[in-house]
């Protein structure tokens, strides 16, 4: 109320009615970033656009389009802490939250951010180069077929694409790139589906864009050409993939029965093949007058969600479609079925902007195979393994998880038959592959891997062999590796160590993989002979598992230059035998954390890490994990007295070490919190138990005076738990060794708690446990203890009974 008072105050002496200073709800008028973090009451400048002297008090924040905000002042002097509760933060600022276009719309006298003039040049520009009526301004049920949506989509998104990408940020497969590629595709679809315009709209906007921004942002003049280049680059590809996701629908609508749910399992092909956004999905559907089986497809989300999370398990037997069995090994190679060549996994290389650029593959059909047999043809609906001639798929091996993707019929583009998984078997590259129609051998197919998903596992192997670098360097040159694990989702990795890896070593060992991904070293392959790989110092054991050639990777040193006689390259940088897809350069690692290290077995440690955009979560999350316990521990310095706020700080230690332990964040940043969570809790526990001792003598004081040297004590006291209850009941015990208690304490919900303690002089006649359970039955409730000690609890409604059956009690055994 204060709050409302001061700017009430301020208002009056800047001149400002006071009835044009209202107060709201903590809904309106509370900003606060997410769950925990920094908040604080927030003062709202809203704007009457239709003005005249008229009250529009009634209006503001009510979605009227005439009373709109364009000013938001944010007073950042709270932390929201887990629990909820709200913290001082140590310093306290002003956060100006200013909205450029709508001030723009107030000064140019307009009713829309589309109106004014950092809008307007843009708008005639998409005019100029589509098919669709000029903007009219139209929104809701009069924008009939979403045109006037749609001019406000592209522009808005090719100024976002304009600033982002020159802020380095491209379109791409994760984190804020992921977003990007998705507000590009968006604007793509609007100009292709509904403003009915050519191929390069978008690109042809930047000029326009780089007119209206281009003083604010100089480096957009500058960079106006690789713009271009870039949106149309991501234009063509979805294009491409928007067409045959029309086909599919087309087609899949055409064979569905009436008034049926548009198939899951397709749906789920133009999300995960063709990167299809569900939105655009459900959109495409609605003009349709259809539905997705929403139900079902969140079903192959979390099925998808769960392999990704669990991975193959240990002993759990492959598909039966991917295995070959002895015979049909045996039946291909005696048919002189050709091994596939899979070369064409390693076909990539990094475009002009630093995107990786994947090489066309295609294919023909040798064999299939189902339910432990070959054969020629597999009808639809039928899971499959499909034998090629050659493929680009990378087959799971050397700790790499397979990719995944999609493989179309030649002169069928609207039927895609979804690669699941990928495995080699003796020679046979097999993909496991769901017919959608009948598959033959001798079709020629054409297949796409998942882009975004090979790219991932790419980056966490070349991650994988830094980490391995790194843990040599730090751990010593005796550190092997025992095995590893590469997801498109995190990589995992054992190696022989000789007992825990401590918080500084964990530091170090990203610390070596950071300035190795700083210095952005060339990812050097090639495949050599067996016995010249076997002369490379430093490379680790070479065993007959090898094929022969094998493959090296080498970080920064050229592989001719590792097996030169003598040299010491692969001493000094990473150089392993790998048949794994690697980045073609460090850099494109961006980050790494390592998010867990633990001890398998004696010897043999395992860490897991993190890589790009998840690495850089996680170091967020850690941070502001660390804000809080750095939060909590300045409270736990402060002179508490109270035992309930103490217990509540011990209680938001105890949650926050459970946070920290269960989050994903750097290891060596968890060790430190929960090193430091460890000992709060400790100071916490040992305050508490102070505050209760100093209660407890107080309150035993009082009783010792009322009773001076009697034998039995029997009474009631105030207590706020059972803890503090039983410390009275051993400090008049301590300090009359004679004399036997038996307290009981009232609660505020009804309940009554009991205490007692028996002299010794008593025993054993007289028994804590019996004198306990004979009270607390008298009040409907339980009891339980040792012949000396002893504690329970009943209702209140029987403590007057109670407190005579205790006093019965103790006369007839003494």
């Amino acid at each position: 109320m204060k709050y409302i008072q001061d700017l009430q105050s301020f208002a009056s002496s800047a001149w400002v009615p006071a009835s044009h200073v209202l107060p709201f709800s903590l809904k309106d008028n509370f900003w606060e970033m997410g769950d925990t973090g920094p908040c604080g009451p927030c003062t709202e400048i809203h704007y009457d656009h239709v003005g005249g002297g008229r009250n529009a008090a009634a209006l503001v924040n009510q979605g009227n389009p005439d009373v709109v905000e364009i000013w938001n002042l944010v007073f950042m002097q709270y932390s929201r802490e887990v629990e909820g509760n709200l913290l001082p933060l140590p310093q306290h600022h002003v956060d100006t939250g200013m909205g450029l276009e709508r001030l723009v719309t107030v000064l140019q006298n307009k009713r829309s951010n589309y109106d004014t003039d950092l809008f307007t040049p843009i708008l005639d520009a998409i005019h100029k180069g589509c098919r669709a009526p000029r903007y009219q301004g139209l929104v809701g049920d009069a924008d009939v077929g979403h045109v006037n949506m749609a001019y406000r989509v592209v522009a808005d998104h090719v100024r976002t694409l304009c600033v982002c990408i020159t802020d380095g940020i491209y379109p791409g497969f994760s984190g804020a790139e992921l977003v990007l590629r998705r507000i590009l595709r968006r604007a793509v679809r609007f100009c292709s589906e509904v403003l009915q315009a050519p191929p390069g709209l978008l690109a042809s906007l930047v000029p326009t864009v780089v007119e209206v921004l281009g003083d604010a942002y100089p480096e957009l003049t500058r960079n106006a050409n690789q713009i271009k280049d870039i949106i149309n680059e991501n234009e063509a590809a979805f294009l491409s993939s928007l067409e045959r996701g029309r086909r599919i629908i087309e087609r899949t609508v055409q064979q569905m029965e009436p008034s049926t749910n548009f198939p899951a399992e397709v749906a789920w092909s133009l999300y995960g093949s063709l990167g299809f956004p569900l939105d655009l999905i459900d959109l495409m559907l609605e003009e349709k007058g259809i539905s997705l089986d929403s139900a079902a497809f969140n079903e192959l989300a979390l099925e998808d969600a769960k392999r990704k999370a669990g991975g193959p398990q240990a002993g759990q037997p492959g598909s039966t479609n991917t295995q070959l069995d002895v015979h049909s090994l045996a039946q291909l190679q005696s048919s002189s079925v050709p091994a596939t060549d899979d070369s064409p996994k390693y076909a990539y290389t990094l475009g002009q902007h630093g995107q990786y650029e994947f090489s066309p593959c295609q294919a023909t059909v040798l064999m299939l195979y189902r339910d432990q047999s070959l054969q020629k043809e597999v009808g639809a609906g039928q899971r499959c393994g499909v034998i090629l001639d050659r493929t680009n798929f990378y087959a799971e091996q050397g700790g790499q998880d397979s990719d995944q993707g999609y493989m179309i019929r030649l002169g069928q583009q609207d039927v895609l038959f979804p690669v699941e998984s990928v495995h080699l078997c003796g020679g046979y590259v097999i993909h496991e592959v769901t017919a959608v129609e009948t598959l033959r051998v001798g079709d020629q197919v054409q297949l796409f891997v998942d882009e975004a998903q090979r790219l991932a596992c790419m980056t966490n192997h070349t991650a994988t062999h830094l980490l391995n670098f790194a843990l040599r360097h730090v751990l010593g040159d005796s550190t092997e590796q025992r095995g590893s694990h590469v997801t498109a989702e995190r990589l995992r990795f054992d190696f022989d160590t000789k007992g825990h890896v401590t918080v500084e070593q964990l530091q170090q060992v990203e610390q070596v993989v950071q300035d190795l991904i700083k210095k952005n070293e060339v990812v050097h392959m090639a495949e050599v002979p067996l016995t010249l790989a076997r002369r490379v110092r430093g490379l680790r054991a070479v065993d007959e598992g090898y094929p022969d050639p094998v493959r090296i990777v080498s970080l920064g040193v050229p592989v001719e230059n590792v097996l030169t006689c003598d040299s010491k390259a692969a001493m000094q940088t990473s150089v392993e035998l790998c048949c794994g897809t690697h980045l073609l350069q460090t850099g494109s690692v961006e980050d790494l954390a390592i998010i867990s290290e633990r001890q398998l077995v004696r010897g043999i440690s395992r860490v897991i890490a993190v890589t790009g955009g998840q690495a850089k979560e996680a170091r967020e999350v850690g941070q502001c994990l660390a804000m809080e316990v750095d939060s909590v521990s300045l409270r736990m310095q402060q002179r508490i007295t109270s035992i309930p706020e103490m217990q509540n700080l011990s209680k938001e230690v105890g949650q926050l070490t459970q946070v920290v332990t269960s989050t994903v964040i750097p290891q060596w940043q968890r060790k430190e919190l929960q090193t430091i969570l460890k000992a709060l809790q400790r100071t916490a526990n040992t305050a508490i138990k102070k505050l209760e001792l100093q209660q407890a003598e107080k309150k035993a004081q009082i009783l010792l005076a009322k009773y001076c040297n009697q034998p039995v004590i029997i009474d009631t006291v105030p207590a706020d738990s059972l803890s503090i209850l039983m410390k009275v009941v051993n400090q008049l015990c301590d300090k009359s060794p004679g004399t036997s208690v038996l307290l009981l304490s009232p609660q505020a919900s009804g309940e009554v708690l009991c205490a007692c303690q028996v002299s010794k002089n008593c025993l054993p006649t007289f028994s804590a446990a019996d004198w306990a359970v004979a009270v607390c039955t008298q009040m409907e409730g339980k009891a339980g203890g040792s012949p000396i000690v002893a504690k329970g609890s009943g209702n209140a409604k029987g403590m007057q009974g109670a407190l005579t059956t205790a006093l019965e009690f103790a006369q007839s055994k003494l």
